[in-house]
């Protein structure tokens, strides 16, 4: 059976991603939970994950003899693995956006990632509001992602980006968590694939996972001292 490592739900974007494409597809696995600490070079996470992967990161996928780290690289394949769950666009053309704008996420949007960290449990719209304001970055960030966001669901016809779930409306699904805990402005429609995407049952599953933690890692919130 594939395993797959990831770190505290209510913060680790990067593990939402891979656990998200698995658990909507309907890909068995093992979930391996490790949780965050201080991410020192002697922390129990980092001596964990260095045993399983050379980066010491989530998410990690293991398959048998397989290791793949990076959320990218675990989406390029299990989509390989699992030709049947269709994870990318059948078409040529919109394959080839799909894996554009995942790309995109993969590197881009530094900006929105840096100033408003995942954070599923809080209610940041206060820091939203000072944020927005402030940091010309994160508007333009937004602005991208509305703009594409809406073309891509009038091109395709929705309710997801490119029509049916793909492994793009699982690489924003942590943006998608981001915009509602910050309460950052979007237009309508933008707010309406938001919610749709909070209703997939694999993304609702993980934010009732991510609330029932109660962990609290300074490190990852560095806006307040205590939960």
């Amino acid at each position: 059976m594939l395993q797959l490592y990831i770190g505290n739900k209510n913060y680790s974007s990067w593990s939402m991603r891979a656990w998200v494409l698995l658990r909507q597809a309907g890909i068995v696995f093992e979930e391996k939970y490790v949780r965050f600490d201080d991410f020192g070079a002697d922390s129990q996470f980092k001596r964990t994950m260095l045993a399983v992967s050379p980066t010491g990161t989530v998410p990690v996928l293991v398959d048998g003899d397989t290791t793949v780290w990076d959320s990218l690289a675990i989406a390029e394949y299990v989509a390989e693995r699992f030709p049947d769950k269709q994870l990318w666009p059948q078409d040529a053309a919109a394959r080839a956006t799909a894996r554009s704008v995942v790309a995109e996420m993969h590197s881009g949007f530094t900006a929105l990632r840096s100033a408003c960290g995942m954070n599923i449990e809080a209610d940041l719209a206060a820091v939203g509001r000072v944020v927005w304001r402030d940091n010309t970055g994160v508007r333009k960030n937004v602005e991208r992602l509305a703009a594409m966001w809406s073309a891509l669901l009038a091109r395709h016809g929705g309710p997801m980006l490119f029509g049916e779930f793909s492994v793009a409306d699982a690489y924003y699904a942590p943006i998608c968590m981001r915009l509602t805990t910050y309460g950052l402005p979007v237009p309508a429609e933008i707010a309406a694939y938001v919610e749709r995407v909070q209703q997939l049952p694999a993304v609702r599953e993980w934010v009732q996972a991510a609330l029932a933690e109660h962990d609290f890692v300074p490190v990852d919130e560095p806006y307040r001292a205590e939960r």
